[in-house]
């Protein structure tokens, strides 16, 4: 026989599985000392599992709600409906029903009770299952707070809980829910504390929302709230609500509105003496919590009483730094066009390839640009440097910069902060020294390939070790660097004097196209004569059409034209099948590990293009470049002092054309090594599999690099610690990782400075002109898009493996990205009008809305 009852007295956080989240953390807050925490208890998960025992075809139906996808609304409504009449439908036994109601007899059989489910997925770090499941408020008698348990019980059923679970990967066989039976209060006031600012995620920053009568009001959206912040002691902003009800507690049971009087709908819910008082009830709990918490309080005779605590799961984890100093932080996802959670071991090889200091949190990768901010002689470079990569970034930081009392104050002792490697002259234009670059970064991935297969175990981990900085020496050649930054450089030269003397924005970004030596570009034109390989072969073309298996290649040569159209996405994949979505994360699977997220691609090249499309679309490219700088030539020499002007463009042109291609090859060579990393250490992962060190051998990327070496070494590995890593993962995808974010946890936005846009525009950041209006495809999968000739792409960013995409576009709007990011360089590369970070383009815009897209002066229209 099960423990069907615990009292709030023997309940602590540990105790979730037996009396959920809710009840759990009700135990645990009446452990602490001066919170003050309404009797009651919890019926236990397993008075649940009696009942879902007893439920007929229970099982029947968990295995069909299981199979259903979230977003199949229509049979989650019917068969969770199902469900839960079932377990309504089932008569408490008398036995259980006697331990529910026995406590009642010390509490008092005819007091007010809330009657509130708990599941075991519910309020925890990683996922708080807010208003997923009921509570019922001012329930009397035992007879009403049994049947009100039961309601409680089926609740784990409704509609929007059974979605949350499909969406978070949760099992419905694996979550119970637990009942909480808890004296009802009745306050004068209620309402919600934040230990962290909700909307700031400041940590210094406690957020009171307070309202009268009871707070399932404010909860359900049913009045607004006075909202007081509090830092350090005292009350730093207030906003007072017309508060027109009060949720208060019915004569006959349950709840109901009130008017309130007219006299006092503007009054404060509370003193600004009683918000101070609350927070610092708030910070006790956050310290016994360890994080910060979303609390539930009730006012009553001037006393505060907590009715729930939870932790805060939006919030965007603050880089450990060891000391107690104010620190600012710039994400690396940013400029990498990569902001997605990464696993463990893809962050520890990233920061091993950068060679900086770089700190985690939330998956994600920052940069301290404390003292280069903090320092006059380095604040500057620092501002334009971000600034003009990514404006946001810059406008947050000057944001910080212009409070005065946040940063140390610094003696003027010359740079502390400076772009990697400086600001090298630029080189006169010569072909030689890009194919010289390209061919020294070949051989060197050749002698890689050719020396990696003679090694394992722990010499493995070391060779890898070390050749990481062989990868960093052709990163970080200086020639290389030089290349690109003449390439940047007189791509601002043109644009700033093509503007001064002719009158035209952004010239440069016409002068861009179908340059020579832009590997991933090539790869996005190189797919298109993949599709001319397959389009005369319609078994080939129907056989793709319902691929699942990845390995499909090995089927096609039994169809005809299949060895054809096999060899041709293998020779692309030899050349290209180590990139793939988020590539910079060694741990993310590759296109020729997943050749199938290629299908769509082919599939849509073949349906949107004529044979030839990929050489045609190259050299109409650059036919137009050619013609635009015989235009802007022609147009300078008209003007005084034309000759030399004309001649410094043209100069300017060429390294624009010359050296802007190579831009690109540095990450296609890094990436190229990290797969030559990558497999050889799943054949290690492999290896400790069957030795039985590892589970799986993706456990591996739980580890950091340094963890997997001791694994090599000692072939021991902690379970409780991939475990742990794989549960803090599974929140950090959750997570939106903001572009500046400081110690005190406060996410900084940036913001647009101008005036000069259409009223409605979504503003971003110019990065390859022209205006173009058609139809937006909002896509957040590459492998789910589906795009028709004219659409305009819409999404969060892109790095190189959205190139096959861009082929079939005609502009490009997206969330995150700078000037010389991948995005901005392919759209410059294939004449496509795009505006990047552009905030919440993938929410603000609806997929098939018609937009229009202003390349040249950075704003985006959503037209009628």
């Amino acid at each position: 026989m099960g423990c069907y009852v615990l009292s709030f007295e023997e309940i602590d956080q540990t105790q979730v599985a037996f009396v959920g989240g809710k009840g759990a953390h009700l135990g645990e807050l009446s452990r602490i000392e001066g919170i003050r925490v309404p009797a009651g208890f919890c019926v236990t998960t397993d008075a649940f599992r009696r009942i879902m025992a007893e439920a007929p075809s229970i099982d029947d139906r968990l295995d069909r709600l299981s199979r259903l996808s979230p977003d199949d609304r229509g049979a989650i409504r019917a068969l969770s409906a199902e469900i839960r009449r079932t377990l309504e439908g089932i008569a408490i036994p008398e036995d259980l029903a006697a331990a529910i109601t026995g406590p009642l007899v010390q509490l008092g059989e005819r007091a007010a009770y809330a009657v509130r489910s708990s599941a075991t997925a519910e309020d925890l770090p990683t996922a708080s299952f807010a208003g997923q499941q009921d509570t019922y408020l001012n329930v009397v008698g035992p007879a009403a707070i049994l049947q009100h348990v039961s309601r409680c019980w089926a609740s784990l059923f409704t509609e929007r809980a059974v979605t949350y679970r499909l969406r978070n990967g949760f099992d419905h066989r694996k979550v119970h829910m637990a009942v909480v039976v808890q004296q009802m209060v009745f306050p004068q006031a209620s309402g919600i504390l934040f230990t962290a600012d909700p909307v700031t995620s400041n940590r210094k920053v406690a957020s009171v929302e307070a309202s009268f009568g009871l707070g399932e009001a404010l909860v359900s959206g049913l009045v607004n709230a006075d909202v007081y912040k509090v830092r350090d002691g005292e009350v730093v902003a207030r906003t007072v609500a017309t508060k027109r009800l009060a949720l208060r507690a019915a004569p006959a049971g349950g709840t109901e509105e009130r008017a309130i009087e007219p006299g006092r709908q503007d009054d404060p819910a509370l003193t600004d003496e009683q918000a101070v008082r609350l927070a610092r009830l708030g910070r006790r709990i956050e310290a016994h919590f360890g994080r910060p918490q979303d609390i539930e309080w009730c006012l009553v005779d001037d006393g505060f009483q907590i009715v729930q605590s939870r932790p805060i799961t939006t919030l965007f984890p603050i880089p450990p730094a060891g000391d107690q100093e104010n620190h600012v932080y710039v994400s690396v996802g940013h400029q990498q066009m990569m902001t997605d959670a990464m696993k463990p071991l893809g962050i520890s090889l990233w920061q091993l390839t950068a060679g900086r200091p770089m700190y985690e949190a939330g998956g994600r990768l920052f940069v301290d640009v404390t003292r280069g901010l903090a320092s006059p002689a380095s604040r500057a470079g620092l501002l334009a440097a971000l600034g003009k990569s990514d404006p946001l970034i810059g406008d947050a930081l000057q944001t910080i910069v212009e409070r005065e009392d946040f940063l140390p104050s610094l003696p003027d002792e010359g740079p502390a902060w400076a772009p990697a490697g400086g600001a090298p002259a630029p080189i006169e234009t010569d072909p030689a020294i890009v194919a010289g670059l390209i061919g020294r970064g070949q051989a060197s991935l050749a002698a890689l390939k050719r020396d990696i297969p003679a090694k394992s175990g722990p010499a493995l981990l070391d060779f890898v070790l070390e050749d990481i900085q062989e990868l960093r020496r052709i990163l970080f050649d200086p020639q290389s660097h030089r290349v690109f930054m003449t390439a940047i450089e007189a791509t601002w030269w043109l644009n700033e004097n093509m503007r001064a003397w002719l009158g035209e924005k952004n010239a440069a970004d016409k002068l861009a196209q179908s340059v020579p030596h832009n590997v991933t570009s090539e790869m996005g034109l190189a797919l298109l004569d993949v599709a001319d390989a397959i389009r005369p072969h319609p078994d080939v073309v129907a056989f793709l059409q319902h691929v699942e298996d990845e390995a499909f290649l090995d089927e096609l040569p039994k169809l005809a034209g299949g060895r054809a159209a096999r060899d041709a996405i293998r020779a692309w994949l030899d050349k290209y099948g180590m990139r793939c979505v988020g590539e910079i994360d060694i741990t993310r699977p590759r296109w020729s590990e997943r050749p199938t997220t290629l299908v769509p691609l082919i599939l849509g090249n073949i349906k949107n293009f004529e044979p030839g499309a990929g050489g045609r679309r190259f050299e109409q490219g650059r036919q137009k470049t050619r013609k635009k700088e015989r235009e802007l030539l022609e147009r300078l020499r008209a003007l005084p002092d034309g000759e030399r002007k004309a001649e410094e463009a043209r100069r300017m042109i060429d390294r624009v054309r010359t050296f802007s291609g190579y831009r690109e090859y540095p990450k296609y060579g890094m990436v190229s090594r990290y797969f030559v990393y990558k497999q050889a250490l799943m054949e290690e992962a492999g290896r400790l599999e069957r030795a039985r060190v590892l589970r799986e051998k993706e456990d591996i990327f739980y580890l950091t690099f340094h963890e997997l070496q001791d694994v090599a070494r000692t072939n021991r590995v902690d379970d409780r610690l991939i475990r742990g890593r794989k549960d803090a993962f599974r929140s950090y995808r959750a997570l939106t990782p903001p572009r500046v974010l400081t110690s005190d946890g406060e996410a900084i936005a940036g913001a647009y400075r101008r005036d000069d846009l259409p009223a409605g525009a979504l503003v971003g950041l110019p990065v390859s002109a022209g205006t173009i209006e058609g139809r937006a495809r909002v896509i957040l999968d590459v492998a789910r898009a589906d795009l028709e000739a004219g659409d305009i792409l819409v999404t969060a960013y892109t790095d190189p493996s959205w190139t096959p995409l861009f082929v079939a576009i005609e502009g490009l709007v997206t969330e995150v990205g700078g000037l010389m990011t991948h995005g901005a360089v392919i759209a410059r590369e294939y004449g496509l009008p795009a505006v990047v970070g552009v905030e919440r383009a993938t929410r603000l815009i609806r997929d098939g809305q018609r937009i229009r897209v202003h390349g040249t002066d950075g704003y985006v229209e959503i037209l009628p």
